[in-house]
């Protein structure tokens, strides 16, 4: 049953930006509160293979040194009441990635998706 949906979540359409969207409101309706605050953090993702978005060689904290991963920086929201990731984005590698159409095409990332030179905040 697991491996199901696994496989489902990886291959149906969704949009990740609405969802993101629904659970940024639902986190701000239920765990608002004065003295919430925004936490920004910069993470990777050690991986095996080449496939994955923007998986390259490149230096992650996870593990301390370069390793084949992903880097991405992720908005949290924290108040009294609970906590909650709100907002993320995925650093794409300039010649790895961003200049390689085909392999964006096979990992699904839209052209629309360009250079992203650093994991810079989502939103700039």
């Amino acid at each position: 049953m697991f491996g199901k949906r696994i496989r489902t979540a990886r291959y149906a359409r969704w949009d990740a930006d609405a969802v993101r969207d629904d659970l940024r409101a639902y986190a701000v309706e239920h765990l608002g509160t004065d003295g919430g605050v925004l936490i920004v953090d910069e993470t990777g993702f050690v991986k095996k293979g080449h496939a994955s978005a923007g998986v390259q060689r490149q230096y992650t904290g996870t593990a301390g040194r370069i390793e084949n991963s992903q880097v991405g920086v992720f908005l949290a929201y924290a108040t009294s009441r609970g906590r909650a990731l709100v907002d993320r984005r995925l650093y794409l590698p300039e010649q790895s990635w961003c200049g390689d159409p085909e392999r964006r095409q096979t990992a699904g990332i839209p052209e629309t998706d360009r250079l992203r030179p650093n994991p810079a905040w989502p939103g700039r």
